[in-house]
């Protein structure tokens, strides 16, 4: 009489597979990659806490049509505000750089428009909830 092995099949049930699965997320160390961001990096930036400007394309075009160009300094001024008036709750604000007036929306870190001081029809500035003169 022949005995022949009977190989059983080597699928798992899913209830295998899942606890495989479970078990080797379990026993995987949680390993820090070089370069890699930690958890806290990732909040700074979702918070916008080393967020630079952006501008909109309407600021960005007031800038070319009026010629204004903004020197380093003026565009780390403008950051500074802007972080400024984040750390007091402004969502839209004004920030006078010199002789340059921005509206910011603080929340995206975008200008919204930008003009001269001397541009502001009347000096008057709406839609805004704060002002940083830095």
């Amino acid at each position: 009489m022949n005995h022949m092995k009977i190989q059983r099949n080597s699928f798992h049930s899913l209830e295998q597979v899942q606890n495989e699965y479970l078990n080797q997320n379990l026993r995987t160390p949680a390993v820090r990659q070089e370069g890699s961001l930690s958890f806290q990096d990732i909040l700074e930036q979702a918070s916008g806490a080393e967020k630079e400007v952006r501008f909109s394309k309407h600021a960005s075009n007031r800038l070319n049509t009026r010629n204004i160009e903004l020197t380093d300094g003026q565009m780390e001024r403008l950051n500074e505000g802007t972080k400024k008036a984040q750390a007091k709750g402004i969502k839209d604000s004004l920030v006078l750089v010199d002789s340059l007036a921005f509206i910011v929306n603080v929340p995206s870190s975008t200008v919204v428009t930008a003009m001269e001081q001397s541009e502001a029809q009347e000096n008057i500035f709406t839609n805004i909830d704060g002002a940083v003169i830095i």
